[in-house]
């Protein structure tokens, strides 16, 4: 927790064990490095595991000799994922987005959680020069799965042009369209 880098984490999945603890499968972004997945087991309290579920953007630690070795914690309450993701669709430009690739993340096979998928997405926005290219990883509403086919569009908020940690699908905007 001292000396790694510091970095973010998106939660892929989790499962549960009642000796070990919960498992995490992560997707890994440290500056200037490209993103990784990566396992990690650690206990962690009912309360925080809330904030840790699939889709959601959590704070981690990476030791530098070994980026295996991650070390996750919540952000700030203000800062957690699903404000993130609230404040981009309340707060956000409007773009439109084409779907270039679809990728299933994680899901939850007892069809009670929204499957989470990792989105290739490419966004054109009015008050932008030229489209640029994203890959966002979010839980995806089990009643707007035909809305992730290839070439399809998808209404999108975001704050600036990157590579996708400032952009959030608006499914029912995209919903309305369809």
């Amino acid at each position: 927790m001292l000396h790694g880098l510091e970095g973010t984490a998106t939660v892929l999945s989790v499962r549960a064990d009642a000796e070990t603890g919960p498992e995490f499968w992560v997707r890994v972004q440290l500056e200037d490095r490209h993103a990784y997945e990566t396992r990690v087991r650690q206990r962690a309290s009912t309360a925080d595991r809330e904030w840790m579920q699939p889709g959601d953007i959590v704070c981690c630690r990476v030791d530098p000799g070994d980026h295996d070795r991650v070390v996750l914690y919540l952000p700030a309450p203000e800062e957690t994922s699903r404000t993130n993701i609230a404040k981009i669709l309340a707060d956000g430009r409007r773009a439109r987005a084409t779907v270039l690739a679809t990728t299933p993340v994680a899901a939850d096979y007892t069809g009670r959680d929204d499957p989470v998928l990792r989105l290739d997405l490419e966004l054109r926005a009015w008050d932008e020069p030229s489209p640029w290219r994203v890959r966002v990883v979010q839980p995806v509403p089990l009643s707007a799965l035909e809305l992730v086919d290839l070439g399809r569009r998808l209404d999108v908020a975001f704050f600036t042009v990157d590579r996708g940690e400032s952009v959030a699908v608006d499914w029912a905007a995209s919903r309305r369209d369809d």
